[in-house]
């Protein structure tokens, strides 16, 4: 397994130049988790090495989300997007991780709706090279051979067409992702429950499909318990994962030897 204990500031900086295809993080933000004391780290330098690993046409998708105290967001995801801005990267997409139901951190009250979603921005360097849109999304007119609309021009005025459309039954997703959250949803491997925040395998899954190919290097520089990096070898990429803290590392190798030897099994019965 390809995991390195230590600080992603100074591991990247060891890293080859243009090395990594693709990048599926989500950083330790604000005062929300205190991460055995492992929550800070060194922004810049991470963007800026980031960007030197990154192969042209690469991608880092950051996923994000602002603590709230005293009805004032702390506007955090907005400082990493400029920050990566600043850096030299494209802001793709910005994409949103909705979680299914009243599934939120963020207790409810009566001065703000109920907080269940986050950001996840998808930057590029230079051009992006890889897209391998997720076809998912069911065409209610499948069968029907036209489509008629009205579309409005940059006068403001209203057009009305009439064009043939696509019969395809499934069209491209939206960049909106709904997940199932809490305790089970987001993995059925119960050792992932350990870290204390932890984010759904299908996200990590559908990110790396999107964004690379098969035997392309995928990185999560706060690795956590790891499910980036089992999303990347279900998916037949080469992972590598950085975390500076041990007990976490205990937690993402645990459960990563679990996976191996149950598709070992799988393979065996195959």
């Amino acid at each position: 397994m390809t995991i390195i204990l230590g600080d992603s500031a100074q591991v990247l900086k060891k890293f080859k130049t243009g090395s990594i295809q693709l990048t599926v993080t989500s950083p330790p933000y604000d005062d929300l988790r205190t991460y055995e004391g492992h929550s800070t780290f060194d922004l810049d330098t991470i963007v800026k090495e980031l960007y030197r690993v990154t192969k042209t046409g690469g991608v880092v998708v950051w996923v994000i989300a602002d603590q709230t105290v005293d009805f004032d967001e702390s506007g955090t995801s907005f400082i990493h997007a400029q920050k990566f801005k600043k850096h030299g990267w494209r802001l793709n997409d910005t994409m949103i991780y909705a979680k299914k139901g009243n599934n939120s951190n963020t207790r409810p009250n009566h001065k703000r709706y109920i907080q269940n979603w986050e950001y996840m921005f998808v930057f590029c360097k230079k051009r992006i090279n890889v897209f391998n849109p997720i076809m998912d999304h069911l065409n209610k007119s499948d069968g029907h051979k036209y489509r008629s609309h009205f579309r409005r021009k940059r006068d403001g005025r209203q057009v009305y067409q009439h064009a043939l459309r696509s019969t395809a039954v499934f069209s491209m997703r939206s960049n909106i992702w709904k997940y199932d959250t809490g305790y089970l949803k987001l993995t059925k491997d119960i050792s992932a429950y350990d870290h204390p925040a932890i984010f759904p395998e299908a996200l990590a899954y559908d990110q790396i499909r999107s964004w690379s190919n098969i035997g392309d290097t995928v990185l999560d520089p706060f690795l956590g318990s790891g499910t980036v990096y089992k999303m990347a070898l279900k998916l037949d990429r080469v992972p590598i994962g950085i975390e500076k803290n041990p007990n976490y590392i205990k937690i993402a190798k645990r459960r990563l030897k679990r996976y191996l030897n149950q598709k070992k099994e799988f393979g065996r019965l195959l």
